[in-house]
């Protein structure tokens, strides 16, 4: 059996606010006393995805080596949230469009790359790039999970559970499921071919299947989990595991440990945003919107608990000082953080919307080495904390255990997906209620739209505007450019005008035109291929978009 070079399931680290609760043993050597009774077998599958899926890698570039400010980061950058200077693993080049047509029709090029974005992918796509190579972490930070996942559900029939075993062992199976399907969701939705592998002992293969067919395996898993958390017929026992999977320093706020209920909401949020990524909106047919309706008319509530994670001090999986993109955005002014806030995004801000005032702070033009990017220029930055408007969303907070990060999915991407498919089946003023009921949950206070005789058009514009601020920072940002064709070149109907941009002279030009110029779905990682080459009759592993 070939073993996959990518998945190095590392040993769950002991949360230090976890230890007395919980007694890690290393995973790749399970032994019964370490796994093959209740306490070990839930520390394994813990520590299987919240640092093996979030936080270890074999090996790993210190600026972004971390799931949730690296690879949910270069999400980010792609769907022009933010920006980057600092050349650590082309760190710069990632987000950087390849041309911008200014106010008075002068022509910024890609000063880094001058053959394209799908050239720079291709030529940082290789093995011997090793970390550097930055589609190399959202494959490898997926497959840890599976593959840490794939041992938990091998070792489970061997556990003797306390109370009603049967409610813990379908718990631990649906706590599985869920995770792969999270993966495989991942995995499917962004790279352009995949593998599906339930192998326990660190095994793999090399059919690798198309991407439409790994968000089937993610649907799949989902399906899975929500069969198991049926058989959970023991409230006490239920709340017993799940109350125990979930790190304490994130049981706080919506990261209560959710009922199977919230869980199964969850899942169903999760599956629509399987279907509605990976479909351009022009491509989207009635049955997808009707499907995408039904989904999350069943998926969540503004009052479920989620799966979150807590910054900590300790170094956990999201140590406080820069594991979220926002972390690392915050800064006093608008060019002291590593990464840069776009004009772009801060553009989508209406006029007397709370969550500008507490959270978007003018400072400087700041102007970056023009010959590392041609967009990251900015006046804005994150404050750190909020400014002080109460009752009012706060993007970043580096204080220890303030931050709640959405891990998977929450009420404000459900409704959001909810307004889409009403807007898009001639429902507009129902499908805008869902904008301002999200606007209204994290204190913007707007007027309401829904009622004011809006056009499609002008819904459509209402609901991208929202999505961009209220679902920024998570990793989800690309996914809406690629969908709307944003980020594919002018020749494939791609591009967008009216764009604030800021040239090395300073001045602001107000209505500018990007050229993206991004692929849609990367490659498989040279990285993985180098280990693990195709068999006969898999998938094509590269994007055939030159």
């Amino acid at each position: 059996m070939k073993k996959i070079f990518l998945i190095f399931i590392a040993s769950s680290v002991v949360f230090s606010s976890c230890k007395k609760e919980l007694d890690v043993k290393n995973p790749n050597e399970p032994t019964p006393d370490a796994s093959a009774n209740e306490q070990g077998i839930v520390s394994l599958a813990q520590g299987g995805v919240y640092v093996n899926g979030f936080k270890d890698l074999k090996y790993g570039d210190g600026v972004f080596g971390l799931y949730w400010s690296g690879a949910m980061g270069f999400h980010e950058m792609l769907g022009d949230v933010i920006g980057a200077e600092a050349a650590n693993s082309f760190e710069n080049q990632i987000g950087c469009p390849d041309k911008i047509t200014l106010d008075n029709g002068s022509v910024i090029l890609n000063p880094n790359n001058p053959n394209k974005w799908y050239a720079f992918h291709r030529t940082v796509n290789q093995n011997d790039q090793q970390g550097s190579n930055f589609i190399f972490y959202e494959w490898a930070y997926s497959y840890n999970t599976i593959a840490a996942c794939n041992k938990v559900l091998a070792i489970l029939p061997d556990v003797a559970f306390s109370g009603n075993s049967a409610t813990k062992l379908a718990t631990m199976k649906a706590w599985c499921h869920f995770w792969k399907g999270y993966a495989y969701g991942r995995i499917g939705s962004i790279f352009y071919a995949g593998i599906i592998n339930d192998d326990a002992e660190g095994g793999t293969n090399g059919n690798y299947v198309t991407k439409e067919a790994i968000i089937a395996e993610s649907n799949k898993q989902y399906d899975l989990a929500i069969a198991d958390l049926g058989a959970a017929s023991s409230t006490s026992d239920y709340d017993a595991i799940i109350g125990k999977l979930i790190p304490s320093f994130c049981r706080v706020g919506k990261g209560l440990p959710p009922t199977t209920a919230m869980w199964i909401r969850n899942i169903n949020t999760l599956k629509a945003r399987n279907l509605l990524v990976n479909k351009t909106v022009a491509s989207m047919a009635a049955g997808d919107w009707s499907s995408l309706l039904t989904l999350t008319n069943a998926g969540l509530l503004s009052g479920d608990y989620i799966f979150t994670g807590r910054t900590t001090a300790t170094g956990d999986f999201l140590p406080s000082s820069g594991a979220t993109v926002s972390a690392r955005v915050q800064s006093t002014d608008p060019g002291g953080g590593g990464f840069k806030l776009s004009e772009r995004w801060v553009q989508e801000f209406k006029a007397g919307d709370k969550r500008f005032t507490n959270n978007v702070k003018q400072g400087s033009t700041w102007i970056g080495n023009s010959d590392r990017g041609n967009a990251f220029n900015t006046r804005y930055t994150l404050y750190n904390g909020g400014n002080g408007v109460a009752g009012t969303y706060v993007f970043a907070n580096t204080a220890s255990g303030q931050f709640e990060l959405p891990l998977t999915g929450t009420y404000e991407e459900n409704a959001l997906m909810k307004a889409e498919a009403l807007i898009n089946t001639s429902q507009i003023d129902q499908g805008l209620a869902q904008v301002d009921a999200v606007r209204t949950y994290m204190g913007a206070g707007l007027a309401a739209v829904s009622g004011t005789g809006l056009t499609l058009a002008q819904a459509k514009e209402e609901l991208r505007r929202e999505r961009r601020i209220a679902l920024a920072f998570r990793g989800l940002s690309f996914y809406d450019a690629r969908r709307l064709k944003i980020s594919e070149p002018v020749a494939a109907g791609g591009g967008r005008t009216g764009c604030v941009v800021i040239p090395t002279s300073g001045a602001v030009n107000t209505n500018a035109t990007i050229e993206y110029g991004y692929l849609d779905y990367w490659d498989v990682p040279d990285n993985e291929l180098a280990y693990n080459p195709p068999a006969a009759g898999s998938a094509p592993i590269k994007n055939p978009k030159q």
